[in-house]
């Protein structure tokens, strides 16, 4: 049965976002999508609108969001470009207070620290890991989190391990200081994420999420 509730997507076509959609129109619910290059976009349905364009591009984001409830995030970095994250948030900090959305779902990497976390093991490895080889997209996720902490919006951002491409359902660990597993399988992340929509227990907060 069709939903009322109308969700934004970013980074619909990624690897991890070609399943949320596919688990969001599953569940019946209507979804607009930003993407830059329309054309490549293969999927047909009745509950996709699409809105050309780039998250680092606040009409784009204004366009996207207009007559949305929530926003779901699974934007990547793209190759060879400058790191988009923050950018991007500020952009939907911006527009969604302007239409007074207030429930934004996003992902980012184990790499992202906060106050209370502990991190042990494979989480603290990798993260000082993403640190030394990529650190100017691992400032720009940090910088992410710190506009979401100082917005007025519902935001959660869900931590993620490396992401294991299969349909296969798995119990899904959670925790707010550290990573459990080494990886998260993409249905377990989008049964997640969607889950996120009408959940309230991780509002503002960053929970790592890992099976496996």
């Amino acid at each position: 049965m069709e939903s009322t509730y109308k969700v934004a997507v970013i980074g619909g076509t990624g690897k991890s976002g070609q399943f949320l959609v596919l688990h969001l129109l599953k569940q019946g619910i209507p979804i607009k999508m930003l993407l830059r290059n329309p054309e490549n976009f293969q999927l047909k349905s009745p509950l996709i609108e699409i809105v050309k364009g780039d998250a680092r591009d606040p009409r784009a984001i204004y366009s996207l969001l207009e007559g949305c409830d929530a926003l779901i995030s699974t934007l990547g970095q793209p190759k060879n470009e400058p790191p988009v994250f923050s950018d991007a948030t500020r952009n939907v900090i911006a527009a969604m207070e302007f239409f007074k959305i207030k429930r934004y779902i996003v992902i980012t990497g184990i790499n992202v620290d906060t106050p209370q976390d502990k991190k042990t093991g494979y989480t603290e490895a990798a993260t000082e890991w993403m640190k030394d080889n990529y650190p100017k997209t691992t400032m720009d996720k940090q910088k992410e989190w710190e506009l979401l902490v100082s917005s007025t919006l519902d935001w959660t951002l869900v931590r993620l391990p490396f992401i294991d491409l299969t349909d296969q359902k798995c119990e899904v660990k959670i925790s707010l200081v550290d990573c459990l597993a080494e990886k998260i399988n993409a249905t377990s992340l989008a049964e997640f994420l969607v889950h996120q929509l009408h959940d309230e227990t991780y509002i503002k907060q960053s929970p790592f999420i890992s099976n496996g």
